[in-house]
């Protein structure tokens, strides 16, 4: 019996199967038995001792067996709970990346949308404005028109309009007469043609010269016609016609008004005329039918002006309106011949130039028609 147990603890090292550590009733016997034949007590103790130091032994590296493979498993299960750490970490890095493009693409879109938008209504607004333009242009074509045929139809073979033959005319009238002869300002003012403009005294051709330097200018400029006064051109007249022509007393206004004049947006009416709303403002700021609001005189004001849409008018003297339609008229001019509207000689071209230069020199120093 003791030999099969150290077989079989040797064997079978598993936590749980236990042998009997007494011997089983008939064994006991014999045991007595052979005992009492070998002579003596002494010796079974003995044996019995020694099974239990051996079944220590086995219990106690059972249990470090156990400790070793518990200690694996808990250094296993720590391993993948890093891993699964990184994992979760990784994880959630990939999910803020994914929410920050989230965000960024949400934001560029917003503002796509706005810079859409705002595009949207700023052709929007150009082309109302360029509506309004061609609409004013129409209108202004359409009384050209008008004017144009009831000159036609009064002119008859019996009685021939010397506006539309000029060679009818005296030789020194002629003379003046042949060039641009459309003399309106281009502030779409519903006046006539003979109220607006008075010219001098006609200058015959005998005594007129060419002055070489101004005329070089404008066939430079005429080579390739643009509005920018920064050509030699443009900016000669600006200095010496414009610029004075417009420099009124009240400096802001007068800035206004030559911006007006340069964007084709500023508009003279009589003062009889209601048709357009007046907006109500402060007596110093549009003057009135008695005070120029340019000048800031006390003169009888029988115009006043509108920049662009405003609404708001500003009455003006006689002196201050023809001043302005001097200037008017000389813009209208280069605008058509940048639009290549006129069909003239370039010398023709030039002295009609001269002379609207003449108008704005004249309408500075203070002459004007009476009938204004």
């Amino acid at each position: 019996s003791q030999v099969s147990f150290e077989e079989e603890s040797q064997k079978q090292p598993v936590v749980g199967h236990w042998k009997p550590l007494m011997p089983s009733k008939g064994n006991k016997e014999e045991l007595e038995t052979g005992c009492q034949d070998a002579g003596g007590v002494g010796e079974t103790q003995s044996t019995e001792q020694l099974n239990v130091s051996r079944l220590r032994s086995s219990s106690v590296e059972i249990r470090e067996k156990g400790s070793e493979f518990l200690k694996d498993e808990l250094h296993k299960a720590q391993k993948e709970l890093k891993l699964k750490d990184k994992e979760c970490e990784r994880l959630s890095k990939v999910r803020e990346q994914l929410e920050q493009e989230l965000e960024e693409l949400t934001a560029s879109l917003f503002e796509e949308a706005h810079k859409m938008v705002r595009e949207a209504n700023t052709k929007r607004a150009a082309a109302e404005k360029q509506l309004r333009e061609a609409w004013g242009k129409i209108d202004m074509l359409q009384a050209e028109v008008t004017a144009l045929k009831t000159l036609v139809i009064t002119s008859t073979p019996s009685s021939p309009n010397r506006e539309l033959h000029p060679q009818l005319l005296s030789p020194s009238k002629a003379g003046f007469r042949k060039g641009h002869g459309r003399n309106k300002s281009t502030s779409s003012a519903m006046v006539s043609a003979a109220s607006q403009n008075v010219a001098p005294e006609p200058v015959s051709r005998e005594c007129r010269e060419v002055d070489s330097i101004l005329f070089a200018e404008f066939q430079a400029w005429k080579e390739s016609p643009t509005l920018d006064k920064s050509c030699s051109f443009l900016d000669r007249i600006y200095r010496e016609d414009v610029g004075p022509c417009l420099d009124f007393t009240k400096q802001e206004l007068s800035e206004l008004v030559r911006v007006a004049v340069e964007q084709n947006t500023l508009t003279i009416e009589p003062v009889a005329s209601q048709t357009l709303p007046v907006v109500k403002v402060a007596a110093e700021e549009c003057g009135g039918p008695k005070k120029c609001a340019l000048s800031g005189l006390p003169r009888t004001c029988k115009h006043r002006i509108m920049l662009g849409d405003s609404g708001k008018y500003y009455y003006i003297s006689p002196s201050c309106r023809t001043r302005i339609t001097a200037v008017c008229n000389f813009f209208t001019y280069i605008r058509y011949i940048q639009q290549g509207l006129v069909r003239q000689d370039v010398e023709l071209m030039y002295w009609e130039i001269m002379r609207l230069r003449r108008e704005m020199s004249l309408a500075k120093l203070g002459f004007y028609p009476s009938e204004m």
